[in-house]
């Protein structure tokens, strides 16, 4: 006796097409220099535009040289491909200018977490720069500039007294 093997049909569905969609999707992208947050919380997605069935996804790089934009525009496109966007594309805008106002208040909590000093805001900078750094291992505000560069071109190294820990601080642009 022959038996068939009947599987159940699963409806084929489009992707939805929303703005709010794709930004679920863009929150799995890490960003490859700081994984602990993805790149809409960095701010870098600035929009999602559709044109019949294509997708667009706006950049803004940190800076006009970040060196990790490819990427970023890679792993977008992959993740976009993988929940059905075939039509997918990223365009980078230059202005206005990214600045770490964009990044998220949970994003800032993720960066010290993961032992970054978060970015103060532009509007409570001054003209000498940010008031005071904290340790974002210990809190402490008796810190001190170690580099002006650390790890990448957007952060600083600097050393904690009071918990004596060299730590990174995501520069306030």
């Amino acid at each position: 006796m022959q038996r068939t093997l009947v599987l159940p049909c699963l409806p084929f569905r489009l992707p939805m097409t929303s703005k709010q969609n794709i930004y679920t999707i863009l929150s799995e992208v890490a960003d490859p220099e700081v994984p602990a947050i993805n790149v809409v919380e960095l701010g870098v997605v600035r929009d999602v535009e559709f044109e019949g069935d294509q997708v667009q996804v706006v950049l803004t790089p940190t800076y006009s040289g970040c060196p990790a934009m490819k990427i970023i525009r890679d792993r977008i496109l992959d993740a976009l491909h993988r929940h059905g966007y075939e039509k997918a594309s990223t365009r980078t805008v230059l202005s206005p200018a990214w600045t770490t106002d964009w990044i998220s208040d949970d994003a800032r909590r993720k960066l010290k977490a993961y032992g970054i000093s978060p970015p103060g805001r532009t509007s409570e900078v001054g003209l000498l720069g940010e008031k005071t750094i904290a340790c974002p291992l210990c809190s402490s505000e008796d810190t001190e500039l170690r580099s002006e560069f650390g790890s990448t071109p957007c952060k600083a190294l600097r050393y904690c007294n009071a918990c004596c820990q060299p730590f990174e601080h995501f520069k306030c642009l």
